[in-house]
């Protein structure tokens, strides 16, 4: 039994622990947008608690900062002294110069521009020499290592949107492109630099950084398709040319862009062509140097050697600033210079094509762990279950994504621990309300509901420990079941045989109070006034046998109706004071009652054969009572065991006798006091003339008497005292 509870319980939960898991596998593949920013929040805050991590010093940033507005002017400067920006960093053998700034319109500080503005011609010059910024800057773009940068529109079309394409000298061999280049980013028109400038540079590459739904850039697309055509972006055109690869290969499978390779180098992206940014930390965490030092050729040419220059600004006046995972306000051109070092480093952060397996699966495992453990755990574990859980998974998390660069998802994990434990907690609840609940109703089938219920609320109060109080104990027993059980057919007969008698018996002792010690057999133990007090116990006690007599009645027609033997009984009822409390060993007690005053009752119940009677009580419980019966002096007798007399009683009923019964009880009290008085002869004539009355409502007792007095008269007791010894039990 208990293992089919055992296995009822596992399969309940499991089932809610599945059904958990299945809910929230839905939501996370069918609503993944709506949860998404919430997920990225808590990756932000694993980065900070990692916090900054070295560069590979690789890339420098030359910045157009305040400082070098402040003295080289407002924004847009002369293109002449971008030009000498970059003759200086070729000059300190710079490795590579990449533009995050598209010059996008000609320089109309330009000498050659203000004098066509004004009609000046060159002949009206002295030397006749027009200074030409742009072409002096293209010059130096031709002559330096430098590619530039540009932008891609996202828009839909329109004649203000350039439909022109820049040219880049590699080739772009896309793999499974039938099956997986739907999911690469689209562009609509493109923003470049002049033709001039354009056509002068080896190369360039676009320097769009895309911020998600809520504002922060998190990846950067390495690739954009325009035209149907692959283009590269800054970063990665600009290692491209460092690895001197001339072939780009980008990878699709069903879900997308699987990863982008060149030469020996492999970078997996998100399904769109994304990389995701694994920031090395806050603002400044790669080397800047001022535009201006470097105007002024005022730098160490140490920090320039064969390092990557990126050109871009910090200063707030020219909104290139982006909010990332450890900043707010944060260097669109140090967002490049992650890029390019996480592809230097090979410390990618990537979303597998596993990716939405492993988070489901995670959901399934941690489900149906969590509400196992808990559940098969006392509740104090709980919380603490609760943060091993969080703290595993969060340990799992961070290992995967900062050691493995997989990125897994950590908003559904923490909600699957969470609803798992309240589900957990609930599913306890009522399975303990249940346990409850049976345990009441078991409870119930031994105590009336009024004593379950005071109990229960008093359950921590001292009730229970083992103390003398006054109880009134019941006893009752069927007579020859024995040659009942024999003539039963099976097992299964005699038990429902049997509990079509103690079901009622047993509702009748509840109702009035009682509390159900025992079932021995075809026995019952019960008594009053433990373990929380009963008012009046003992004419609860007479009451309820007194009904019990009559409800055997009613049975008895029943089973006479399905010819199945009828049952006698006889009920035997004490009250005095007892030991009661809880009695047993430490693994397995009882709530009980035990004493001299027990084993009166009992023996007042198997002498109700003796005495021809139904209901025996002793002259202590007669005296407890209150209200008025109908009682017949049996006997005043020494039971074995006992040495001090106890007067037997039997009732008969409740109120006053009707007049047969009551004239039969006069003569029967009249001739016991005779009796008791020696009045052998006098006696004996009354008890025959009550033995002949065939009215008579007890068969034994004036037997027992006419005996007596018999064998008193023929030998006479020397100091009689009207006490009768029973050297047995019944």
């Amino acid at each position: 039994m208990n293992n089919k509870r055992a296995i009822k319980k596992f399969f309940i939960y499991f089932t809610v622990a599945f059904l958990l898991a299945c809910s929230l596998s839905i939501l996370y593949i069918f609503f993944p947008k709506s949860l998404t920013s919430i997920d990225n929040r808590f990756r932000d805050y694993l980065f900070t608690f990692r916090g900054e991590i070295p560069n590979t010093n690789t890339v420098v940033i030359i910045d157009i900062d305040e400082k070098s507005l402040k003295k080289l002017g407002q924004w847009p400067w002369s293109r002449n002294k971008i030009a000498k920006i970059l003759t200086n960093l070729s000059n300190a053998n710079v490795g590579l110069i990449a533009m995050d700034i598209v010059f996008a319109e000609e320089d109309n500080s330009s000498p050659h521009k203000i004098f066509s503005k004004y009609n000046i011609k060159k002949e009206d010059l002295k030397d006749g020499i027009i200074p030409n910024y742009d072409m002096e800057f293209a010059k130096v773009i031709a002559s330096t290592p430098t590619i530039l940068g540009y932008q891609f529109e996202f828009k839909k079309k329109n004649e203000n949107i350039s439909q022109n394409a820049p040219e880049i000298p590699a080739i772009f061999i896309e793999r499974n492109k039938n099956i997986g280049s739907q999911h690469l980013l689209k562009t609509t028109g493109t923003i470049l630099n002049t033709k001039l400038l354009q056509e002068s540079a080896y190369s360039s590459g676009f320097f769009n950084n895309i911020p998600d739904a809520s504002g922060i850039v998190r990846s950067v697309p390495l690739i954009l398709s325009f035209n149907d055509m692959i283009y590269p972006s800054l970063a990665l055109e600009a290692l491209r040319i460092l690895s001197n690869s001339n072939k780009v290969f980008v990878n699709y499978n069903e879900n997308g862009v699987e990863n982008i390779s060149m030469n020996d180098i492999i970078i997996p992206t998100d399904r769109h062509g994304r990389l995701l940014v694994n920031f090395r930390g806050a603002e400044r965490n790669f080397k800047y140097l001022s535009a201006f030092d470097i105007y002024n050729n005022n730098f160490d040419k140490k920090d320039i050697e064969g390092k990557i220059a990126l050109i871009g600004t910090s200063a707030a006046g020219l909104l290139d600033l982006r909010a990332t995972p450890f900043d707010s306000v944060y260097p669109g051109v140090e967002v490049h210079a992650n890029v390019i070092d996480n592809i230097i480093q090979g410390d990618f952060l990537s979303k597998d094509s596993f990716l939405e397996l492993r988070d489901i699966s995670v959901i399934f495992i941690l489900s149906i762990f969590v509400i196992l453990f808990i559940c098969y755990t006392p509740f104090w574990a709980s919380p603490i279950i609760t943060l091993i859980f969080f703290f595993i998974s969060l340990v799992f998390i961070y290992k995967a994504m900062f050691t493995y660069g997989i990125i897994t998802n950590i908003f559904f994990p923490i909600l699957t621990i969470i609803l798992a434990t309240i589900l957990a907690i609930l599913l306890d609840y009522f399975y303990e309300i249940k346990q409850k609940e049976a345990i009441k109703e078991k409870f119930a089938s031994k105590v009336s509901k009024k004593v379950m219920n005071n109990l229960l609320k008093n359950i921590d109060s001292t009730k229970f420990q083992a103390m003398e109080k006054e109880v009134t104990v019941f006893f009752s027993d069927i007579r020859s079941f024995t040659k009942i059980s024999e003539e039963m057919q099976d097992a299964k007969s005699l038990i429902n045989y049997l509990n079509q008698y103690m079901e009622p018996m047993s509702n009748i002792i509840n109702k009035y109070e009682g509390t159900i010690d025992k079932y021995i057999g075809d026995a019952i133990m019960a008594y009053w006034n433990a373990p929380i007090d009963v008012e009046n116990h003992a004419d609860k006690a007479v009451k309820a046998s007194l009904e019990q007599l009559l409800q055997l009645k009613k049975l008895n027609k029943k089973l006479e109706e399905e010819n199945k033997p009828s049952i006698d009984i006889g009920i035997g009822l004490n009250t005095g004071v007892a030991i009661v409390g809880e009695m047993g060993s430490i693994g397995r007690s009882d709530y009980t009652v035990i004493g001299d005053s027990i084993n009166l009752g009992a023996r007042l119940e198997s002498l109700c054969k003796y005495y021809g009677s139904k209901l025996n009580i002793s002259n202590y419980t007669k005296e407890a009572l209150n209200d008025d019966y109908i009682f017949r002096f049996l006997d005043l007798v020494k039971v074995k065991g006992k040495e001090k007399p106890v007067e037997i009683w039997q009732v008969l009923g409740m109120g006053k006798a009707r007049k047969a019964l009551k004239k039969e009880l006069e003569l029967h009290h009249k001739a016991i006091d005779l009796y008791k008085n020696k009045s052998f002869d006098k006696a004996l004539t009354i008890f025959q003339e009550l033995e002949s009355n065939e009215k008579k409502t007890n068969n034994n007792i004036y037997k027992i008497y006419i005996q007596r007095c018999e064998e008193y008269i023929m030998h006479p007791p020397k100091n009689f005292n009207g006490i009768f010894e029973h050297h047995t039990k019944g």
